[in-house]
C-alpha cells in the first residue's frame, strides 16, 4: 500500500550512548543535534533526542570535579528529551550523588528497574513516559539498565531483573502509545532477547556493550539501533506514521560518524575548557607527601607498596593482590591534591575483600605469577589504563621453604583467609575462581579514595 506524503507524519529519533565523558566530539554532537532539531521543526516533523546511559565517566576531570552535573548541563544545552542511566551513573557514584545528579535536568530520566530499597520509584526518575507530537502521535518510552545486583545493593539501591520490568511498562503503555521505544543499557544480546520476547516493542535503542548497528538490525518487526561508544557516532531512526490510523508504515535506522563533521577552533577551545574546569575543581589538597613515590609497570615499587599498605589498612584484610598497571604515574614530593589522585588512579574501580580457603588462595597466588600479565592490554571492566602490568602482592609471600604466607599466617587448606583486591578481578575474566567465592565490595569508595584516606591518616600520624 502506498501513502500520500500529506497523510504521513515523520518522526526523527536521534540517540547517543556510552559517551563515557569523551568530550572531544561533543561540540560537533551538540551542533549536529541542534541543527537537526531545527530542520525537523521547519519541516513540520517531530524530533526526539535520547541518551542510552554511561554519558558520565568519572575518569574525566570535568565529570569528577562537577560530580557529573557538568554532564547534565551538556545534555541540557543540546535539548535531550529523555535519558536512561548506565552502570557508570548507577554504581560509580554514591547514592546521595546519584540522587542529586539530575536535579537541574531539563529532560526526563527513565529507568524502570532501579528502585529504592522499599520498592518505590526514585523521585528523580520515571519508569516510562509518553511524549506526544504536534501531529498527535503518542511515543511511549521505557528505560532500563544492566542489573549489577551486588553493587546496587551495596550502595543502597534495589535493582531488578529488567525484562520483567520492561514487560510491565509495556503492558501499561502499549494501549496508550502509537510507538513504543525502549532505551536499553543492557547490551546487544539482551536487546535481541527483548525484541524476540516482546514484539510489541517497536524500537530498542541499545548501549552498554559498545556495539554499532550502522543500518540498525531487525528482529521480526522490532528495529534495533546502537551508536557504538565515545561519541564516535550519532544514531538516527526515521519513523513514518499514517496520520489517519496512527500506525507505523515505515522505519529505518542509520548513524552519522562524528569524525566527518567539521571541527572548529572554538570546538577545540571548548573541549579544553571542560578539562580546565574539572582540573581547577580538583585542586583540593588531600595530604602532604614527604618523599617521591615512584611506580614501575613490571615490578614492585615504592608507590605500589604504599598503596598495598593503604588497601590493607582500609579493608583489614590479611593480604592484598593488585596490578602495577593501575598507577598511571608517580607521586611527587609535596602536597597531593584530589586532581593528583584522580590522574594517578582515574579508574572507577572499588576495593573488594574476597574470602578464600587456603587451597583457593594458593591457586590464585600461583596464577598471579604468570608472566603474561605484564604486557596484557586491558579494555573495559573499569580499567582506564593500557597494560595490566605485573601482579603486586602485599603481605602474600613464600618463605625460604616455599611455604605461602598471608600476613603472619601460613596458608593451609581448610583455613579461611581475607584477600583485598580490585573489583575487576572478581568478574571472572582474569581469575575465574574469584567470581563465585564470598566477597565484600567496598562502596562507594574508589581505590583513589583509599589511597587519599591512607595518605592523610599515615602522614598525619607520623
Amino acid at each position: 500500500m502506498t501513502y500520500m506524503k500529506e497523510t504521513v507524519a515523520t518522526i526523527h529519533i536521534y540517540h547517543t550512548n556510552d559517551i563515557h565523558s569523551h568530550f572531544e566530539n561533543w561540540p560537533q554532537i551538540r551542533r549536529f543535534l541542534k541543527q537537526r532539531k531545527e530542520q525537523a521543526e521547519e519541516a513540520g516533523e517531530a524530533c526526539f533526542i535520547f541518551d542510552i546511559g554511561d554519558h558520565v565517566d568519572r575518569s574525566h576531570p570535568f565529570t569528577e570535579g562537577t560530580d557529573g552535573k557538568g554532564n547534565v548541563k551538556l545534555l541540557n544545552e543540546v535539548g535531550y528529551d529523555a535519558v536512561t542511566i548506565g552502570n557508570n551513573e548507577g554504581i560509580t557514584m554514591s547514592k546521595q550523588t546519584l540522587e542529586t545528579l539530575y536535579e537541574d535536568a531539563l529532560f526526563d530520566v527513565l529507568i524502570c528497574n532501579l528502585k529504592e530499597l522499599n520498592g518505590e520509584q526514585p523521585v528523580w526518575a520515571k519508569s516510562s513516559e509518553i511524549f506526544e507530537t504536534t501531529d498527535g502521535v503518542r511515543v511511549g518510552v521505557i528505560g532500563a539498565t544492566a542489573p549489577y545486583y551486588a553493587f546496587y545493593r551495596q550502595l543502597g539501591w534495589k535493582v531488578t531483573e529488567p525484562r520483567k520490568e520492561i514487560r510491565e511498562q509495556l503492558v501499561r503503555i502499549r494501549q496508550q502509545a502509537d510507538l513504543v521505544v525502549c532505551l536499553s543499557h543492557l547490551g546487544i544480546n539482551e536487546d535481541r532477547l527483548l525484541a524476540a520476547e516482546y514484539p510489541a516493542l517497536d524500537i530498542i535503542l541499545g548501549g552498554h556493550t559498545h556495539h554499532l548497528l550502522k543500518d540498525g538490525e531487525w528482529i521480526e518487526d522490532t528495529l534495533l539501533g546502537a551508536a557504538e561508544k565515545f561519541g564516535h557516532y550519532i544514531g538516527h531512526i526515521r519513523v513514518e506514521i499514517d496520520r489517519m490510523t496512527n500506525q507505523v508504515v515505515h522505519m529505518e535506522a542509520g548513524v552519522f560518524p562524528t569524525n566527518t563533521m567539521e571541527q572548529t577552533a572554538e570546538d577545540v577551545e571548548q573541549v579544553n575548557a571542560y578539562l580546565s574546569e574539572g582540573e581547577e575543581a580538583l585542586q583540593v589538597p588531600v595530604f602532604y607527601n614527604p618523599s617521591p613515590l615512584a611506580q614501575k609497570l613490571t615490578a614492585d615499587s615504592p608507590l605500589s607498596s604504599f598503596f598495598g599498605r593503604a588497601l590493607l589498612a582500609y579493608t583489614h584484610a590479611e593480604c592484598a593482590l593488585f596490578n602495577a598497571g593501575i598507577f598511571l604515574g608517580s607521586l611527587d614530593e609535596g602536597w597531593v591534591t584530589r586532581g593528583d589522585l584522580h590522574s594517578l588512579l582515574p579508574h572507577p574501580i572499588n576495593p573488594c575483600i574476597v574470602h578464600l580457603d587456603g587451597s583457593e588462595l594458593l591457586q590464585v597466588y600461583e596464577q598471579s605469577l604468570d608472566p603474561k600479565w605484564t604486557e596484557l592490554e586491558i579494555k573495559g571492566l573499569g580499567f582506564r589504563g593500557t597494560f595490566m602490568g605485573s601482579m603486586v602482592h602485599e603481605r602474600l609471600f613464600r618463605n625460604q621453604d616455599g611455604q605461602l604466607f598471608a600476613g603472619n599466617r601460613a596458608v593451609e587448606p581448610g583455613e579461611m583467609y581475607r584477600l583485598a583486591t580490585l573489583d575487576m578481578f572478581t568478574f571472572g575474566f582474569f581469575f575465574p575462581l574469584l567470581k563465585d567465592v564470598p566477597k565484600e565490595y567496598i562502596m562507594p569508595e574508589m581505590i583513589r579514595d583509599v589511597l587519599g584516606w591512607y595518605g592523610k591518616k599515615y602522614f598525619n600520624e607520623s
